[in-house]
């Protein structure tokens, strides 16, 4: 009998933070709530890297079930938590790049207002998050998804004072929202064909069924639906607008909500339901189209942005693509290791540009930037790191899981491998011109470029903070979260270096039986991670040649490389030369810096119908025409009766004595009408 690991206690512990600092932040020192958010978030850490160290002799999947939940004529719920591979490394991802983000967010948000209130709501999301990982069913995965919902919008809208922040945070709510909606219908017709939304009862049936390919049928249909909500949550196409508003919130927020974990909540519902999607071809590729396109689209915005936060949000769109493109061609674990990799670089990514924007007192605008390599050496080192590692350059981790998806998606289609390099030369090539803007030249902003005056930690990105007088490095409590995302940004990758290249996959391997759907349509348990089962690029690589992907592999490279020596031809070596293309281009590079008008478009196709139609039928039909006019009317109506009523009370005898003799004659006249029918 397997031993029980109390799975419970790792989302249980960051709830037991919020509610803390929640209740009693308000009266408790800053230092108190530190470290109440920091011991409960850890403590998740800590527990799971004991069930890792646990993991190998489970009997897998590991499920424990609390108790009963939902008991509605055949329809049953628990809550109840699930092990396996995959969700044993989102729990390590979220824990421990959450509580690296929980210490860097001590330095940044030390002297900001609502200090309690941040770390409340920044347990608040962990909690919701680890639900959704380690949820046993779909409806207690649906509970998570909606929960780091609401915190994102808590997070994102916490100077809720400002009314930039305050709309991102309701524009983030809604856009998931509609994809919620997709995402609960899909659920529904599970219930409506199995009866359940466990896992355990889904996937096996699913399994067995043969592949929809002679048209869509209602796993299709399912797949279309989930998708739909995995759109939403990880901002792809169309439902992508959200994410880059989404930089209005703490600097601490985008890596945490928008970099490592919320935003990859999609790719996991997907690559969790891989089952549903092997069964539903026309899905998948449904997967792989919109990943692709937006993998291109959002890189295309990245190259022309000014301000390092929006840079760094469409670069998340743009990866999330990626992810997305790896699960669109079936290579599920090459999605998934490129969500670990993509966590460690863009997490550190956004911790950076934070540091820079501390440093600066809150600048944001690259163009005002420059030469801070000499004053900010730690950060501009730890960032160089991520900014190679999201390149693709070897042998940092990024260049390993988005090799994989490469050589994966070119032998889906080469069409997905053209777009997809594509894509990897302008990822390289607006990276290394950030890094250049931001760190090499002049110095061009208004604080003073000196020695580091003061300790200066506090925000910075924040409305009405100012520069601190010189450019000065972050706090040890900001730059050790750094340091260690560098390292991991670096060696990260090294557990999925291909066969090619000399090593066996392990990452690949160790998902392998998660993905092994002959083994769930018979019921099994699954495999031993890393034994008895191949990886997915195995078999392929095979036939195709060891040779043949060392040649994609090269390709991929060059492409990193020529948009990092485009990035120092214009931008160190010519940097006048950026001007005089943006104006040789004209409207094209317009409509490219304004994020070719979706936002626009959206507020003219959608918005402002749904807003002026709500002002014309709620407000004044229903308010006014309606609510108003009966309040109004009937108003108007008492006070006419209470008059007439009022003037029977007129204290005179003779009246009182009219009155009564009215009320007996009316009496007797129904008396007697009703004794004679």
């Amino acid at each position: 009998m397997t031993a029980n690991l109390h799975l419970w206690l790792i989302p249980a512990l960051p709830l037991i933070g919020a509610a803390s600092n929640g209740l009693m932040g308000r009266r408790s020192s800053r230092r108190a709530v530190s470290f109440i958010a920091l011991v409960f978030c850890g403590g998740a850490f800590a527990w799971a890297l004991y069930v890792a160290s646990r993991f190998s002799s489970l009997t897998l999947p590991h499920a424990e079930t609390l108790g009963p939940w939902i008991r509605v004529g055949g329809f049953s719920a628990d809550f109840a938590f699930y092990l396996d591979p995959l969700s044993l490394i989102m729990l390590l991802v979220v824990t421990g790049v959450g509580f690296l983000i929980h210490i860097y967010s001590i330095g940044y948000m030390w002297e900001e207002g609502g200090y309690y209130r941040f770390f409340s709501y920044l347990n608040l999301f962990m909690f919701f998050m680890l639900t959704l990982v380690l949820a046993d069913n779909y409806l207690l995965l649906f509970i998570g998804w909606e929960g780091v919902g609401l915190a994102s919008y808590l997070l994102i809208g916490f100077w809720f004072t400002k009314d930039s922040a305050a709309s991102a945070g309701k524009k983030a709510f809604i856009v998931n929202r509609i994809g919620d909606f997709g995402f609960l219908i899909g659920l529904f017709l599970l219930i409506k064909h199995f009866g359940s939304l466990n896992f355990d009862r889904v996937f096996p049936p699913v399994a067995q069924m043969k592949a929809e390919t002679a048209g869509a049928g209602w796993v299709t249909a399912i797949g279309l639906l989930l998708m739909v909500g995995a759109a939403g949550k990880s901002a792809q196409l169309p439902l992508y607008v959200w994410l880059p508003d989404a930089m209005e919130g703490p600097t601490p927020v985008s890596a945490l909500i928008h970099a490592a974990t919320m935003v990859t909540a999609g790719v996991y519902m997907v690559a969790r339901s891989h089952v549903i999607y092997e069964r539903a071809p026309e899905a998948l590729t449904l997967v792989a189209i919109v990943g692709v396109l937006t993998a291109l689209f959002a890189a295309t915005i990245g190259v022309a942005q000014t301000d390092i936060k929006k840079v760094l949000a469409y670069s998340t769109i743009s990866q999330l693509g990626y992810m997305f493109l790896g699960c669109g061609v079936a290579a599920f674990s090459a999605g998934i290791f490129h969500l670990m990799t993509h966590a460690f670089f863009k997490g550190l990514l956004f911790l950076a540009a934070g540091s820079v924007i501390h440093a600066l007192g809150g600048e944001q605008d690259m163009r005002r930037m420059g030469g801070l390599r000499h004053h900010i050496p730690w950060t501009f080192w730890t960032m160089t790191v991520a900014t190679l590692a999201i390149a693709g350059i070897p042998p940092l981790a990024g260049f390993f899981s988005k090799d994989e998806i490469l050589w994966r998606a070119y032998q889906a289609s080469w069409i997905y491998w053209l777009i997809g390099v594509s894509t990897a030369f302008l990822t390289s090539f607006y990276m290394f011109r950030l890094l250049f803007l931001t760190f090499f030249g002049e110095y061009r902003g208004a604080v003073a470029a000196g020695p580091e005056h003061g300790r200066g930690h506090g925000l910075h990105d924040a409305p009405g903070h100012g520069g601190h007088g010189h450019i000065h490095e972050s706090p040890t409590v900001m730059l050790l979260p750094l340091v260690i995302l560098a390292i991991l940004s670096l060696a990260g990758g090294w557990v999925g270096i291909p066969g090619s290249l000399g090593g066996g996959n392990r990452f690949d391997k160790f998902l392998a039986p998660v993905f092994d759907t002959t083994a769930i349509a018979q019921n099994r348990e699954h495999a031993v991670p890393g034994e008895q089962v191949p990886p997915e690029s195995e078999g392929p690589a095979t036939e195709t040649g060891r040779g043949t992907e060392l040649m994609f592999t090269g390709v991929s490279v060059a492409a990193a490389a020529l948009g990092l020596l485009l990035a120092w031809l214009l931008y160190l070596r010519n940097p006048e030369l950026p001007q005089k293309i943006a104006d040789a281009l004209g409207g094209f590079y317009g409509a490219v810096l304004n994020k070719y008008y979706v936002d626009e478009l959206y507020a003219v196709l959608f918005v402002k119908p749904l807003v002026d139609g709500s002002a014309r039928i709620l407000w004044q039909a229903m308010d006014q025409g309606v609510i108003d006019r009966t309040i109004n009317d009937g108003a108007d109506g008492a006070r006419h009766l209470s008059d007439n009523v009022r003037h029977m009370q007129s204290g005179n005898l003779r009246s009182y004595a009219g009155w009564v003799a009215a009320g007996a004659a009316v009496v007797i006249a129904y008396m007697v009408w009703t004794g004679l029918r």
